[in-house]
C-alpha cells in the first residue's frame, strides 16, 4: 500500500518533499531520538554514490540518501530502514541494497521533530570530504552526478521554495503545505485577478503533486537571480493566505481559472 503523504506529521514536511523531488544536491543533519540511538547524528543527502540507500564513511559518519528507489510504498519507512541498517554497519561500509521491510521504523519515530536545516550544495564533493585521493566507482559516480547538477538556491523569505537556473529559463519550484483543494481555490482567485505571478517577466506554468502536496512552478527570466525572488515570493504567500482566509464563494471567472490550473497538473510518486 502506498503512503500518499509519507512525511506527514513532520513540521518540515514540505522540505522533505522538496529534497526528495526538487533539489539536486543538498544535505541536512538528522538528530536521532529513538531510545537505542538517542542523540546520535546522521547526515541526510539528496543523493549518494550509485544511488545507495546509505553509507558509512571511514570516520564512522553515517549518510542516508533520500532520492532512492522505493521499496515498501512508504518513503519514510524506506529511509528509516536505511538509517537503522547504516547505524549497524561498520566504517567504510556501503548499504547498496535493502529488501522490503514493512516493519522498519519510520522517520517520524526515529528523528527529533525539529525542522531540517538544509544546506544546498553546488555538487557532491562532500561525499569524499576527508578522503585522501578518492578514486574508483565513488569518484566516477561523483563526476557523473556533478555534471548533472542544476544551479539551485533555497529562498530565505518563505519555506521550501527553490530557485534553479536551467539552460534557457530560471524557475521557482515551491512545495506548499496547504490542503490541495484549498490551495487551488486560492490560486484560482489570484489567477483570475492576475495576481499569481512573481513580478515582471515571470509566469506561473503549472504544478505537480508530490507525496500528497502541491508543488507550483513558475518560469522566471534567465537573468533573474534567486535573491530577486525573495520579496515577490513573500508577497505572493501573503496574497494566498488572504485568499485562503476569505469566506467569499468563487466567481465564475475563478471557477474557470481553477479548471485551467487543474489542466496543468502532474502527479509524481
Amino acid at each position: 500500500m502506498i503512503e500518499v503523504r509519507p512525511f506527514a506529521d513532520r513540521v518540515d514536511e514540505t522540505e522533505w518533499v522538496a529534497l526528495r523531488e526538487v533539489v539536486p544536491a543538498a544535505t541536512a543533519p538528522l538528530v536521532l531520538r529513538s531510545p537505542e540511538h538517542a542523540g546520535g547524528m546522521v547526515t541526510l543527502s539528496t543523493v549518494l554514490p550509485m544511488a545507495w540507500p546509505a553509507m558509512v564513511r571511514g570516520d564512522g559518519s553515517v549518510f542516508v540518501g533520500l532520492q532512492t528507489p522505493g521499496r515498501s510504498g512508504d518513503v519514510s519507512r524506506d529511509v528509516g530502514q536505511a538509517i537503522v541498517a547504516a547505524l549497524a554497519a561498520e566504517p567504510g561500509d556501503a548499504i547498496s541494497h535493502l529488501p522490503r521491510d514493512d516493519s522498519a521504523p519510520r522517520l517520524q519515530d526515529l528523528l527529533d521533530p525539529a525542522p531540517l536545516e538544509v544546506t544546498v550544495r553546488e555538487g557532491f564533493d562532500y561525499w569524499v570530504e576527508g578522503v585522501p585521493d578518492p578514486t574508483g566507482e565513488i569518484a566516477a559516480s561523483m563526476e557523473r552526478a556533478n555534471a548533472s547538477v542544476v544551479p539551485t538556491a533555497r529562498l530565505a523569505s518563505v519555506p521550501s521554495a527553490y530557485w534553479c537556473r536551467m539552460r534557457e529559463r530560471s524557475h521557482l519550484r515551491w512545495a506548499m503545505p496547504d490542503d490541495e483543494d484549498t490551495l487551488l481555490d486560492a490560486m484560482a482567485r489570484l489567477s483570475s485577478a492576475k495576481g499569481l505571478g512573481l513580478g515582471e517577466g515571470t509566469k506561473y506554468v503549472g504544478s505537480f503533486r508530490a507525496h500528497g502536496l502541491l508543488v507550483p512552478v513558475w518560469d522566471l527570466p534567465l537573468e533573474m537571480p534567486a535573491q530577486e525572488c525573495e520579496e515577490p515570493a513573500l508577497a505572493l504567500r501573503a496574497r494566498l493566505d488572504e485568499a485562503i482566509a476569505s469566506p467569499r464563494p468563487p466567481t465564475d471567472d475563478e471557477r474557470r481559472a481553477r479548471s485551467g490550473l487543474l489542466s496543468r497538473q502532474l502527479t509524481l510518486r
